[in-house]
């Protein structure tokens, strides 16, 4: 009897074994027909044995997601009306059912903000309001904000929020929030991608030239950097004089003593104050002051010098400012520090010593090209002075294009920008004619004052 059943048992297990192998090999051949048609762009071709495979087989390869998502983008792009919702709600579908049957291959943010974005994209058809859309943005971000990282996404919940603030649907308190973690979410994208492609930028600049996989990285990161920084300017944009002195400082004040206790918010509110230049009000001082005593910290001794330099206190606010450098451990950061603190010394002429700042931030983030264009302005502001001769002033602003092309060379967000601005230095360096008349082609011209720096007349 025992002898029976376990052969009954060995029968049914190869039954099974051929039953499945059969639907793997026919699943096998379906998926290379419908790959193939998508490799081709024949995608009404590939939907149906898509389908097939996509019904029989769900977990049997991820290129039944891949390619089925091509395959309905197709379908929704030449679509109308009730077959395109069809085709829109299914694609979402697609991506959930990649969820169950992949999940290790589907980074839940960034799946969840893909949906939210095709539902937004097709708002009027699915009829959606701003407040479905921005809570289906809202669900995807604290579902998995690590993955969600999409520059247009991004922009798109903010703006949400932004027209929700407009319609007296969410209060004032949480437009700021939501504006300090989307513009947190960019800053951390943007020194992920930053510190990667520097790697990439310091072996060019040693001269080692870069391998076609490193050349292709480079782009990539380069072409995300892009994306994240004008999406940058759009939020900064959209959010515009609602963050005005007017409405900070008394939904600040109001909040203050229930926040004082709390670093995050007393951060953010010093942060938002000073980047709309509202430091000249007390609030700011107390701000300051509370978030330093609780958590002495790079940003809050950052902000005690901003205040020192209010007061016209340049020494001392230089000394908080440098020790705000020596307390921050993060590079990224450090080098917006630098640059930052270059930045002032820049606006009050103190072109030496902004400079030294400003080259510190160059080593720490070498592929953010903004220093560079703020040397080569103060270059350019100091050509009366810094050339004993009309035509050496004039050299100086030969070594101002220079510091102007290498922003567009490591930083793809300047390249139209560095290249008009080292033009229009050019514009107003010695012609070939005035280089032909001093007879000093070729030779090097040595630049006194703060500067301190050499050019080489160009050969005629």
């Amino acid at each position: 009897m025992k002898t029976r059943i376990t052969l009954l048992i060995a029968l049914l297990f190869f039954v099974s074994n051929v039953s499945i192998a059969q639907q793997d090999e026919e699943c096998m051949t379906k998926l290379s027909i419908f790959h193939e048609y998508v490799k081709a762009k024949n995608f009404d071709a590939a939907y149906q044995p898509w389908m097939e495979v996509r019904n029989k087989c769900p977990k049997f390869n991820n290129a039944i997601y891949i390619d089925g998502e091509k395959i309905l983008e197709d379908k929704i792009e030449k679509s109308t009306g009730a077959e395109k919702t069809a085709f829109i709600n299914d694609l979402i579908k697609l991506w959930e059912e990649r969820a169950v049957n992949f999940a290790s291959k589907t980074p839940k943010g960034e799946y969840a903000a893909n949906a939210c974005q095709l539902m937004y994209d097709n708002r009027d058809l699915l009829n959606k309001t701003d407040l479905d859309l921005y809570e289906c943005f809202d669900a995807a971000y604290k579902l998995d904000k690590t993955s969600f990282t999409n520059p247009k996404s991004l922009y798109t919940y903010f703006s949400l929020m932004v027209d929700l603030y407009d319609a007296g649907k969410k209060p004032a308190s949480d437009l700021f929030n939501k504006y300090d973690d989307v513009v947190e979410k960019v800053e951390e994208e943007v020194k992920n991608y930053s510190e990667n492609l520097n790697n990439l930028v310091e072996k060019e600049d040693a001269g080692t030239a870069l391998t076609s996989k490193e050349d292709r990285l480079k782009r990539y990161y380069e072409s995300y950097l892009g994306a994240y920084d004008k999406i940058a300017s759009s939020i900064d944009s959209k959010l515009g004089e609602r963050a005005n002195c007017e409405n900070l400082i008394p939904l600040y004040q109001k909040d203050f003593e229930n926040n004082k206790g709390n670093a995050v918010w007393l951060q953010r509110a010093a942060g938002k104050m000073s980047e709309k230049d509202c430091t000249d009000d007390p609030l700011f001082f107390k701000l300051v002051n509370a978030y330093h005593e609780l958590s002495p910290s790079a940003n809050s001794a950052y902000y005690l010098g901003i205040l020192k330099d209010k007061e016209g206190k340049t020494n001392e606010a230089i000394s908080f400012y440098e020790e705000a450098i020596k307390l921050e451990t993060d590079n990224f950061k450090k080098a917006k520090l630098n640059n930052n603190i270059g930045l002032k010394l820049k606006a009050k002429g103190s072109y030496g010593r902004a400079r030294g700042y400003l080259r510190e931030s160059l080593r720490l983030n070498p592929s953010n090209g903004h220093p560079y264009l703020s040397i080569a302005a103060m270059y350019a502001a100091s050509a009366n002075d810094c050339g004993d001769t009309n035509f050496n002033k004039r050299a100086v602003f030969w070594l101002a294009a220079e510091e102007a092309r290498k922003a567009g060379r490591v930083d793809p967000t300047l390249k139209s920008a560095a290249a008009q601005t080292a033009e229009n230095y050019m514009a107003k360096a010695p012609t070939k004619a005035e280089i032909f008349s001093a007879g000093n082609s070729g030779q090097t011209i040595t630049i006194g004052c703060w500067i301190g720096a050499s050019v080489t007349v160009p050969k005629i």
